[in-house]
């Protein structure tokens, strides 16, 4: 346990701290130059001091534990940033994506989804109000299916239809699949596809081509680079902006990357 771990170094600092200053100093220059290990018995003693100080001082651990977690978010966060830098060009320029709003736009909002995802469905309205009153806005939608066998289904098919969708008719079909109540699966993506004038022989035949299975590949890639656990995740700029945050936060970072290039000034 990490806590048994940790109780002999913190005994020890305990223990010097208590020691005046000269009289560590004589120690230190007297000792041997490798230390003889703690006895069960040394050993014993000063977990029960450490144990007992602890008791008596619980916010000392709760400071470390907190430290502990400040640290490894800004671990987390530094490796998100390079990662964010390393792949900024198959972000905002996948070949297999879908492209909406103004596709010459000044700055470029990301979004991992998953056509089974309840927050997904709730963003898209956020979205479609970005789309709407922000024209230099371009977005780019990627497919990440993470939610089981129908939602890899939507996908399959959701990836294939854009060999015969286009433009506005792509992001239609996009925002109708995402708008069904229920489940969806690769049936009901079929359905919405046909409806929209998609020949569905071709669309199956398509399904299990090698470009399809490419493209889940690399965003399932850069979902695990990023270190995405779960959808929607937006990318704006430098930042990676998780959940269905609603409308003012990311329109307030689309207005930052505007203002200094970055997702904060």
């Amino acid at each position: 346990m990490l806590f048994n771990r940790s109780l002999p170094a913190l005994a020890l600092a305990l223990g010097l701290a208590a020691v005046p200053a000269s009289a560590q100093d004589a120690t230190q220059s007297a000792a041997p130059a490798a230390a003889a290990p703690f006895t069960d018995a040394q050993r014993a003693g000063i977990e029960a001091i450490v144990k007992d100080y602890l008791i008596k001082h619980p916010e000392v651990l709760q400071e470390a534990l907190a430290e502990a977690e400040k640290q490894q978010a800004e671990t987390q966060r530094l490796a998100q940033t390079a990662a964010l830098k390393e792949a900024r060009e198959a972000l905002i320029n996948g070949p297999h994506d879908v492209v909406a709003g103004n596709p010459t736009g000044d700055v470029t909002l990301v979004e991992f989804f998953d056509y089974n995802c309840g927050y997904c469905r709730k963003a898209l309205v956020d979205v479609q109000t970005l789309i709407k009153t922000d024209p230099k806005l371009r977005v780019v939608i990627k497919d990440f299916p993470v939610l089981g066998p129908e939602s890899l289904e939507a996908s399959q098919v959701a990836i294939a239809v854009r060999q015969q969708l286009k433009g506005d008719k792509l992001f239609e079909f996009h925002q109708k699949l995402l708008e069904t109540k229920g489940r969806v699966n690769g049936a009901r993506a079929i359905q919405v596809a046909k409806d929209l004038g998609a020949d569905t022989t071709k669309l199956q035949k398509d399904m299990a081509s090698p470009e399809v299975k490419a493209a889940l590949s690399e965003n399932r890639g850069l979902g695990d680079r990023l270190g995405l656990s779960g959808t929607p995740a937006f990318i704006i700029g430098d930042e990676v902006i998780p959940g269905a945050v609603g409308v003012d936060p990311i329109r307030k970072t689309i207005a930052d990357v505007r203002q200094c290039g970055h997702a904060s000034c």
